[in-house]
């Protein structure tokens, strides 16, 4: 792949993709080359023994030889055949000789030298663009009113911009030469491989020239590829010539600015009118800035972060949309895109880039307006937002954001199955049943009503409110897959399903023996859960692009890196310096939480670094995905509970080591383990199954420390599956026999979307377990600022609530004080964002 020069000077995706996909090849190059050395010194090693074997053999023929001396015909034809096999002999020593020389000494010097100057020069590559990195972030912080700050950030960009293009054209020159070095070795870079081998391959040819077919065939090919290098060794002198002038032609450009980037043309051939990055605000509540790659093409303005990213449409129709610098913000170089439904701020790293943008907007919308018809623009005008814009929409309810677009009901009907009613088949079906995963017409969801609300859960796809987890859990369900479970074996017992024209006897006999009989389920083990015959097979659904792998051997736990201690940090300030730094909750909300804080601990002393400090970044949280069944990979998931008996050993306890399940062992399970290994899979098709065949949803395993399907999937990681579980009576407050609750286990992974799910839900934050430790000690120990902010705000909101006098359950979402709307729509917040990422 060629990097090109202009692309390294822009720093674009498609520059960094073509890098990275460089230095992919050349690692996996580097490595078969050793392999290669590796195997020339053993073939060359075995050739030597093979030597010397042969002299001791051609001995025995020339004693033999002189031993026979009487018969003459004997004694010739053995001295004439140990003087053609000593030259056999002769001609195998300089074949391995030349192997040596030629192929394993030559790749040994430039696997060992050249690549790991190559590797110098990537470490020096990626630090200034970290620098880089860093330079324009600080440049576009700095605040407008300070000149001193603005002029340092400034100056220091430019410095930093101009290191990096001057190393980075270096980097991009070696890689080329590197390139053709381990591809063809031609005059552009030191020759290495195909010489080699065509000085080993000719050595060959002398060995075997008295008859072998096979290198006489190959003879031509060989004079050929000598040819062929020949002339690839005069076209490299000349390219390296060109390419050479060029970096020299580059070197001396002045980087003050990037003139590559201001310019713009409307009539460009591939229709890019201007692209570059820049910085873009978000809607949501923390108002943050991500520096995007942005470009303007057949009149959009689209934005993407990675090359492979699928681009997002920031405005649809520029015509429809208007241009205006933004001078009072704090940010510099800040300008806005208006359009009617709509609003996109945006920060260029330069004045002069400001007007080259505002200017590439406006003649892009005058453009549009002298080449699209007057027709375009009234169907236009009609369009709703496109659902890749919900990111910039100004709406403020996530909810609202989550569904833009397209509605709750298309979504959901274009699930699997979902165009019809899972239950009579009729179409178009605009209710749903919320714990049990399906679509129903408005018949038989009323017979669904009937059933209460322990059985079906009913709402309405049009008139009601939709959370996005709810919506996702839906989406994830369908009629298909549940209809798999409940008339598994419908078929073989002679009952006939209603159809939509059915009398409602029929639709509510067969709704019963369905949902409240289950008569047509698949037959449940009937030993107990421990000691049954394991029945029942659970196998986590596999993503896109993803495929099934062969079983793995069982594997060691994996232990997460200890909990950072709050106690090692120096002081509160640089606690609340960090916060700050890392939290996604923006200044004027930190100030605010923090003040309160600050008077309620007045009077009480110092504040204790466990409970009223500031807090450091979000800790990592990430485990592995317990995977099982057919066709998936058995894996292990650990816990970092935090514990300092387990920081010290290092060692997981038993129990974690009895979760490395292999796939023998989880191929037939009781509805009770399978209900836990499913949640814990993540795999919701396993777990409705479960559920159905009548595990207990609250149903603690003795053997794992008392956990329930709930921890188990906070364990696992997904949040669909807790609101699963939830909406089919999990107990949010259940404990283990470590006194955690599902909060305490999601506190301590990590899992920021988790702890918002459960404080919606009344999760009870003030329980302590056996160390006596609850959710807000556990993040504070963690430094998870997000966790320890949403806390603290479900205490602030509990505490008004009280102060109130609102009835409702500790941490319910209840109210409609300023406080509790504000805590709603965070918590919401974060849930959306954590569906997303998911």
């Amino acid at each position: 792949m060629t990097v090109e020069f202009e692309e390294c000077v822009k720093d674009s995706p498609r520059f960094r993709a073509t890098i990275d996909e460089v230095e992919t090849d050349v690692v996996e190059i580097e490595a078969k080359l050793d392999k290669l050395v590796k195997l020339c010194s053993s073939m060359v090693e075995a050739g030597k023994a093979y030597v010397s074997t042969s002299r001791l053999f051609v001995s025995g023929v020339r004693e033999l030889s002189q031993q026979c001396r009487g018969d003459t015909v004997i004694s010739e034809c053995l001295q004439r055949f140990g003087d053609s096999l000593q030259e056999v002999v002769n001609y195998h020593m300089i074949l391995f000789d030349q192997a040596q020389r030629s192929v394993r000494q030559q790749l040994h010097n430039f696997v060992k030298e050249d690549v790991r100057k190559f590797k110098e020069t990537k470490k020096q590559f990626d630090k200034v663009r970290e620098d880089l990195e860093l330079s324009l972030v600080r440049n576009a912080q700095a605040p407008r009113h300070r000149p001193h700050e603005v002029e340092e950030a400034t100056g220091a960009l430019t410095l930093t911009r101009k290191c990096f293009r001057h190393l980075a054209l270096d980097y991009v020159l070696q890689l080329w030469r590197r390139e053709a070095s381990e591809t063809f070795g031609c005059a552009r870079a030191s020759p290495v491989l195909p010489p080699q081998m065509l000085s080993f391959m000719h050595a060959q040819s002398s060995f075997f020239q008295q008859g072998h077919s096979l290198l006489h065939q190959l003879d031509p090919y060989m004079k050929k590829l000598a040819a062929e290098l020949d002339q690839l060794v005069i076209d490299s002198a000349v390219e390296k010539r060109e390419m050479e002038r060029k970096h020299a032609a580059i070197q001396q450009r002045d980087f003050s600015y990037d003139e590559s980037k201001v310019e713009f043309d409307v009539d460009a051939p591939s229709g890019v009118v201007m692209e570059g990055y820049l910085f873009k605000r978000a809607s949501n509540a923390f108002k943050t800035w991500n520096r995007r790659w942005f470009s303007i093409q057949n009149s959009q303005l689209v934005y993407q972060k990675k090359l492979k990213d699928a681009l997002t449409v920031v405005v649809d129709d520029l015509r429809l949309c208007s241009v205006k610098p933004c001078e009072d913000t704090e940010r510099r170089f800040c300008f806005e895109v208006v359009s009617p439904t709509k609003s996109c701020m945006l920060q260029a790293d330069s004045e002069k880039l400001r007007q080259a943008w505002v200017q590439a907007v406006q003649a892009s919308i005058a453009s549009a307006y002298r080449e699209s018809p007057d027709s375009c623009y009234s169907e236009r005008l009609d369009r709703t937002a496109s659902p890749s814009t919900s990111s910039i929409d100004s709406a403020t309810d996530p909810r609202e954001r989550s569904v833009k677009g397209e509605s709750v009901l298309q979504r959901v009907q274009n699930v699997a199955g979902n165009s019809q009613c899972g239950d009579c088949g009729q179409p178009d079906p605009r209710w749903a049943s919320i714990n049990l995963g399906v679509l129903l017409c408005i018949e038989c969801s009323g017979i669904h009503r009937s059933l209460g609300v322990h059985c079906s859960k009913v709402r309405s796809l049009t008139l009601d409110s939709w959370e996005p987890e709810l919506l996702k859990l839906m989406c994830e369900l369908g009629n298909s897959t549940v209809n798999q479970i409940y008339e598994a074996q419908f078929e073989g017992t002679g009952s006939r399903k209603p159809s939509a024209s059915s009398p409602r006897q029929d639709k509510e006999a067969w709704i019963k023996d369905k949902y409240v009989e289950k008569k047509f389920l698949r037959k449940a083990p009937v030993a107990q859960a421990r000691e049954a015959p394991r029945r029942w097979r659970a196998q986590k659904c596999l993503r896109p692009h993803s495929s099934p792998r062969v079983p793995a051997a069982r594997r060691k736990v994996r232990l997460e890196p200890a909990l950072p201690c709050v106690a090692a940090l120096s002081s509160v300030g640089t606690l609340e310096h960090r916060f700050r730094r890392d939290s996604l909750f923006c200044p004027d909300e930190l100030d605010s939480l923090f003040s309160y804080f600050d008077a309620g601990a007045a009077g009480a002393g110092p504040r204790s670094l466990s409970s009223d400090s500031g807090l450091g970044g979000s800790s990592d949280g990430s485990s592995d995905v317990l995977a099982f069944g057919a066709g998936s990979v058995v894996d292990s998931v650990t816990e970092e509970e935090g514990v300092e008996s387990e920081e010290s050993s290092g060692e997981a306890d038993g129990d974690a080591e009895a979760e490395a399940w292999g796939l023998a062992d989880v191929r037939e399970l009781h509805p009770g383990l399978l209900a836990h290994r499913a949640a814990r899979a993540r795999d919701l098709p396993a777990l409705a199954a479960a559920l159905a065949h009548g595990a207990e949803v609250n149903w603690a395993d003795a053997e794992d420390e008392g956990k329930t399907p709930l921890v188990q999937a906070v364990l696992g990681g997904s949040l669909i599956v807790c609101e699963f579980l939830l909406q089919n009576g999990a107990d949010v407050n259940q404990r283990d026999s470590r006194g955690r609750a599902p909060l305490h286990h999601a506190t301590l992974l990590g899992r920021t979307g988790q702890v918002c799910l459960f404080l919606k839900r009344g999760a009870d934050q003030h329980a302590l377990d056996q160390e006596q430790r609850d959710p807000l000690a556990i993040a504070v120990q963690a430094a998870n600022a997000d966790i320890v902010t949403l806390l603290r705000l479900a205490r602030m909101a509990e505490e008004m609530r009280e102060a109130e006098a609102v009835p409702g359950p500790p941490g319910a979402l209840a109210g409609s004080s300023p406080t509790e709307l504000q805590f709603r729509r965070c918590i919401q917040e974060f849930i959306s964002l954590h569906l997303e990422e998911s």
